[in-house]
């Protein structure tokens, strides 16, 4: 009986271009992993194609080469590839792998992306306008260049949408249709994605064409990643932080949290501690991310504080722990992040805080993984008091709320979340939606707001979804291009406390508002009465409020040819008064303009 051995194929039997292939030897790149091997001839082919594979498998070079085979031999001399990235950090790591592959090729490449200094924009605008051969960019700088009329894509051949479903999770869908219609329609369009969520199909059907699909298994975590999970409130994680730091042997570190305000803290936190950290957020500009990252690889610093930036595309080895500080959303994120660790046959740890309201995350991530991960209570050891109890059915449907954080070393805790378990035989009912007594309860403790929305009501869904991808735009440095806008009140809808609007015609356009009409003349031969001259008014002393005319009721007539007591200003060279008007006399105070009407 004879047993086949299948070898992993190597890029040279893909048959490149031979320029191309130098540079591949040149970046040490000898094997083609699997998605590659599926991919690269699918693209070579000219066909477009849907591809999920997790992240570190190499999809990156999997529709680099073939794209940089297509430059080789045709040599254009103006744009024809466009890739779109959700972060600018990972703009810039395939702007620097393009580098690499296309050395011998001569291909040209800039990465476009919004943070960095003026004189960025202007060399981007140069690349736009000029021509090189390969764009990558995050979706909202493109726009603006977009909106500025010099940039042209009626000649792009191919369109790369690499990390799609983080861009969609970052709220960049409108955008990218924004794009894909300046783009011509017959063109080879590829989506690559590291999850495949419906909304992701439903989004290919409208800008691929007949697509070829391949889709790996999301493989599961290393063997030599010592998986562990610690049950805590939020308030004692940074103990809990604190206690591994100093217990452990922490050579590299990464530690991932979804709020770019705790980046802060933490760093302080772990250099009170005598180990050197840096952060890294949406907060810094551009070159601050570029030279941390650096630092960071070349070994200068062991541990590093991110947002979920760090979290895809991003090529960080050798890594000896990796913290989610919070659970990421998807439980695919969960084996992207711990991967970093444990590469190439060594041994890492993963270390994961679980709160009461991350246990439903836990369960989808212990599905994926095939594997139940012991859940470890150290908050009593270290004086913290104690930690959440682990009961996902008790704390369904609490992800993502967020309750107070009191400072380090308080003993409260926010918001009703962090106060420990409920004593036992203690039947407490689920706090309705709004409701529940505390900071975030209504007056009477526990009813409801009257204003509080309905939480199955689909319009009130798609706001919190909305908010959502806005927040996560904004850890990763990219805020949607479209802002804000308060959706419009129903028709007939009363504002609320103030009653319904008074109705009133629009004025046409270009007409401008009516003149008031003048008032009625005095009889001839009468002249306005004047009273004895006033006492001046006491320094300081405001003058009293002029009684209101009653309603209807017109001043007096002035009589013909009597001018206005002068009032200065405007009225003041008019020259005198005819005889008979009633001057005032020399002691007299000025009347103001309120008194003189």
């Amino acid at each position: 009986m004879f047993i086949l051995t299948r070898y992993p194929l190597t890029f040279h039997e893909f048959n490149l271009h031979d320029d191309l292939l130098a540079g591949v030897d040149a970046m040490n790149y000898q094997n083609a992993t699997p998605i590659q091997e599926q991919a690269i001839p699918k693209i070579i082919e000219g066909k477009d194609l849907i591809a999920c594979a997790q992240t570190g498998t190499g999809k990156t070079a999997a529709y680099l080469l073939p794209l940089l085979d297509k430059i080789s031999h045709a040599k254009h001399g103006h744009t024809t590839t466009l890739i779109l990235v959700p972060t600018r950090e990972l703009a810039t790591q395939i702007d620097e792998q393009v580098m690499g592959f296309g050395y011998y090729v001569e291909a040209s490449s800039i990465a476009i992306y919004g943070g960095g200094k003026s004189e960025n924009w202007e060399q981007q605008k140069r690349a736009l306008t000029s021509g090189a051969d390969i764009i990558i960019a995050t979706p909202g700088r493109l726009i603006a260049h977009l909106q500025m009329g010099y940039v042209k894509f009626d000649q792009i051949k191919y369109l790369v949408l690499d990390e799609a479903d983080k861009m969609m999770d970052m709220g960049f869908s409108d955008d990218i249709f924004n794009i894909v219609r300046q783009l011509p329609k017959e063109r080879q369009t590829l989506l690559f994605s590291a999850t495949m969520p419906s909304k992701i199909r439903e989004f290919s059907q409208q800008i691929l064409n007949n697509p070829d699909e391949i889709r790996l298994a999301v493989s599961k975590p290393a063997a030599g990643i010592d998986q562990q999970f610690y049950m805590a409130f939020d308030r004692q994680k940074i103990y809990i932080l604190e206690h591994i730091i100093k217990t452990q042997d922490v050579q590299s570190m990464v530690l991932f949290t979804s709020q770019k305000a705790a980046v802060g803290g933490i760093v302080k936190a772990v250099n009170k501690l005598g180990i050197e950290a840096r952060g890294i957020s949406s907060d810094r500009t551009q070159e601050e991310r570029e030279e941390i990252m650096r630092a960071f690889k070349n070994k200068q610093f062991p541990i590093l504080v991110a947002t979920d930036v760090l979290s895809r595309g991003i090529d960080i080895d050798s890594l000896s722990h990796v913290v989610n500080y919070d659970i990421p959303r998807a439980a695919e994120d969960y084996v992207h992040r711990i991967g970093r660790t444990a590469r190439a046959a060594t041994k890492g740890t993963a270390i994961t805080f679980i709160s009461d309201q991350d246990q439903d995350r836990v369960v989808k991530i212990e599905k994926l993984i095939e594997r139940d991960i012991e859940k470890q209570t150290i908050t009593e050891g270290l004086g913290l008091g104690e930690a959440p109890e682990f009961d996902p059915k008790r704390f369904a449907g609490l992800g993502g709320k967020i309750g107070g954080r009191p400072a380090r070393g308080g003993s409260g805790g926010g918001g009703g979340r962090d106060r420990g378990p409920r004593a036992e035989g203690g039947d407490r009912s689920p706090r309705r939606e709004g409701g529940g007594g505390g900071r975030d309860g209504g007056r009477d403790g526990g009813k409801p707001r009257r204003d509080a929305p309905d939480p199955k009501d689909p319009k009130h869904l798609e706001r919190l979804a909305a908010a959502k991808n806005a927040l996560a735009a904004l850890d990763a440095g990219h805020a949607p291009s479209v802002p804000y806008q308060r959706p419009p009140r129903p028709e007939g809808e009363e504002r609320r406390d103030r009653g319904p609007r008074p109705e009133r015609a629009p004025r046409p356009e270009g007409e401008s508002r009516p003149p008031r009409e003048p008032r009625a003349p005095r009889p001839e031969g009468e002249t306005r009465e004047h009273s004895e001259p006033r006492a001046p008014r006491p320094d300081g002393e405001a003058r009293p409020p002029r009684e209101p005319r009653p309603e209807g009721e017109a001043g007096e007539p002035r009589a013909d040819g009597e001018r206005r007591r002068s009032r200065g200003g405007r009225n003041r060279k008019r020259g005198p008064k005819p005889e008979g008007s009633g001057a005032a006399t020399a002691g007299e105070a000025p009347a103001s303009p309120a008194s003189a009407e």
